[in-house]
């Protein structure tokens, strides 16, 4: 029995939200992927909060989409269990996102700590590795800073006066060599780096949080569908 009146408004909107919710899952997927890239350059791989914040939010945005697909199944066909299923799986990633969202500001100045560790390690290894010297040289030469606390951070590592050439304001080959001051960036990376990560776990948490509060409209609308559902299985 197809649902009547006030209903198919419920049900209009709810495939509005639907379609809202595939598009919040493939910017979740977005995001995560894009968070994973800059972790994977500026902090070493393994089982730490910070590390593991991208693997969850793409998990939920997969997640999500597959709810979002059984949900539009569900509400097409008027399928009972199936909006049963899409209530309960939504209201489990809603109770996901908004840890995820209290993890992101909790862990936001653990991840700053990773990476400064990660960052002093990685120039012990410039002079010797090729491929991390690039992944140092491309971030600052990006953020305008040179070494982790500040430009002298790499009197420990090379030898007589010289830094990094990606240190310079106008980057040469050689800058770097009995350089002046006035010459090069003298901040640095892990603050200015660091505070962009910052920036953006906080934005991270502040997008589950909203994504949330939609989700609610969507737990709401579809228990009253499944309300209309069952009353017309029972008129039958």
């Amino acid at each position: 029995m197809a649902v009547e009146g006030g209903m198919k408004c419920v049900k209009f909107l709810l495939y509005v939200l639907l379609l809202a919710f595939c598009a919040f899952a493939v910017g979740l997927i977005a995001v995560g992927i894009g968070a994973q890239l800059v972790l994977n350059q500026t902090i070493t791989p393994g089982a730490t909060p910070g590390s593991l914040l991208p693997v969850v939010i793409i998990a939920v945005g997969a997640f999500l989409f597959l709810v979002a697909f059984v949900g539009c199944c569900g509400a097409c066909k008027e399928n009972y269990c199936l909006m049963i299923t899409f209530a309960i799986f939504l209201s489990l990633i809603m109770l996901v996102e908004v840890a995820a969202a209290i993890a992101g500001y909790v862990f936001r100045d653990k991840v700053i700590s990773e990476f400064n560790k990660d960052f002093r390690q990685q120039m012990q290894n410039y002079p010797q590795n090729n491929h991390t010297a690039s992944i140092l040289d491309s971030m600052q030469e990006d953020f305008k800073c040179c070494g982790a606390a500040n430009y002298t951070d790499w009197e420990k590592i090379l030898s007589m006066k010289r830094v990094p050439d990606s240190c310079c304001v106008n980057v040469t080959q050689g800058c770097g060599i009995n350089f002046n001051v006035k010459d090069i960036h003298t901040e640095g990376c892990v603050e200015r780096i660091g505070g962009w990560l910052r920036s953006k776990v906080l934005v991270v948490a502040a997008a589950a949080l909203g994504i949330a509060f939609v989700e609610v409209l969507g737990i709401v609308f579809a228990c009253c569908l499944v309300k209309s559902i069952r009353s017309g299985y029972e008129v039958m």
